[in-house]
């Protein structure tokens, strides 16, 4: 969208003055055109030609929202404050810094979105075009964010733990939105919108199509009996262990130790060479040469 208007002067600098004046906005913001030289008169009685000066700027969206809030915010009585825009893709992010803007967000935020909404009806009248404004002050918008994931959230396990529903307060599209976001984010749990217009909220509830898996998460313990029902016994990893009694091993007992069996005999054979040497357990008898 252009926005021009044409002056004239006697000198070029005095039209580029008008027009600034009528257009509202510094010269360095402004496009001029010169479409008349001024030529003085001859002897200052015959002729001469005022200069005519055309000038013209490019309106866009961002600019008319800016130039809305700057006079809205003068007018609800705020002298200090500055006002800086980021564009995005389908819009732009206007933030509003200063010391006594914080009252501009009002009770949850309610009065900082009827400016928003404002300032987006105007910025929409540029192009006719969709033209998406967000307003914010500070960081309130951030954390307004955080605390409405962390709130989808809690009340997403709320509703798989009790498989009740809950209904949220009435809220702008937008926070809406990041309710859906964080519950879609909860396995088990669903949430939809009620309501209409100005009382359009968030319900949150079980999912009924879910089916959940209790098993999940522990292991699975083996059985103790074999397929045809029959006990199994445990195999034994330590302590004594159960074999074969052979004819090769007359002398060994049909429990052993995990020792080496050549080396277990070689001692046994040791100890019972020696006769002043007696067996833990073996009891001697004395032989005695008198009969009693």
């Amino acid at each position: 969208m252009i926005r021009e208007t044409t002056a004239t002067a006697e000198t070029i600098e005095e039209a580029q003055k008008k027009i600034c004046e009528e257009l509202g906005e510094d010269a360095d913001k402004v496009q001029f055109e010169v479409i008349q030289q001024p030529e003085k008169k001859k002897f200052g009685l015959f002729g001469g030609n005022p200069a005519i000066v055309r000038g013209y700027i490019e309106v866009t969206p961002l600019m008319c929202a800016e130039q809305y809030l700057t006079k809205i915010l003068k007018l609800m009585g705020i002298g200090d404050f500055n006002i800086s825009s980021e564009e995005t893709e389908d819009g732009a992010v206007i933030t509003i810094q200063g010391d006594d803007v914080g009252f501009i967000i009002g009770h949850r935020g309610e009065t900082l979105d009827s400016l928003q909404y404002l300032t987006g009806l105007v910025a929409n009248h540029v192009d006719n075009e969709y033209f998406r404004i967000s307003l914010n002050i500070g960081n309130y918008r951030e954390k307004r964010e955080k605390t409405l994931e962390i709130l989808g959230r809690k009340l997403a396990f709320k509703a798989v733990k009790t498989g009740s529903k809950t209904s949220l307060e009435p809220m702008n599209p937008y926070e809406r939105r990041i309710i859906h976001t964080a519950v879609q984010k909860v396995r088990g749990a669903i949430s939809w919108s009620e309501g209409e217009s100005l009382q359009r909220h968030v319900v949150i509830g079980p999912d009924p199509d879910y089916k959940p898996s209790y098993n999940r998460g522990y292991k699975k313990h083996s059985s103790n009996f074999n397929k045809d029902g029959s006990y199994k016994r445990p195999q034994r990893t330590s302590g004594y262990q159960r074999r074969q009694y052979t004819e090769e091993h007359p002398q060994d007992s049909m429990f052993s130790t995990f020792e080496d069996d050549s080396d277990s005999s070689s001692v046994r054979r040791s100890i019972n060479e020696r006769p002043d040497t007696s067996l833990y357990g073996k009891i001697e008898i004395k032989k005695s040469d008198e009969s009693i």
